[in-house]
């Protein structure tokens, strides 16, 4: 009976030992959603997007968005087709991040924080690289505010 005990035992911490050396989940999954948003840049722009978000690593995410720009300037409306990236480094609640963003007439460098990746605040400066014909330059220094809405909640 004492051998059995012992064999047990020894087994039960081999076993304890072996799980303990298994790491976390890894974050292989995708949020992704809708996003609206205003921004101000030589103009009022509404923004409206799809966007993709996923984690390389646990403290590290990177959300991929395309959507449209819709302003009222010089007396017609204008829609203009945008991509994004956004670099978020996890700090609990807040989380700061860098973003790029390129429209056929403006690429644009941004920095901000997020709560948890759904509320934006972001300021940065937007480089011409393009003027529309008959539409005024959209460069100069930018303001916006976004909301993410997730419809998966989690990465794993």
């Amino acid at each position: 009976m004492r051998k059995t005990l012992i064999i047990l035992g020894l087994s039960l911490m081999m076993l304890n030992m072996g799980f303990s050396q298994e790491k976390g989940p890894k974050a292989d999954g995708w949020i992704f959603g809708p996003s609206i948003g205003y921004q101000f840049q030589s103009g009022n722009f509404l923004k409206a997007s799809a966007w993709g978000l996923f984690a390389p690593n646990q403290s590290q995410y990177i959300k991929l968005d395309a959507g449209a720009n819709f302003t009222w300037m010089m007396d017609q409306s204008t829609v203009i087709p945008e991509f994004g990236v956004t670099y978020y480094l996890n700090n609990v609640a807040v989380w700061p991040f860098i973003k790029g963003e390129i429209t056929p007439y403006t690429a644009t460098a941004k920095a901000g924080v997020s709560v948890f990746s759904i509320l934006e605040l972001s300021a940065g400066y937007g480089f011409d690289i393009g003027t529309k014909e008959n539409f005024k330059p959209i460069d100069g220094f930018t303001f916006g505010v976004g909301l993410n809405i997730p419809l998966k909640f989690h990465l794993f």
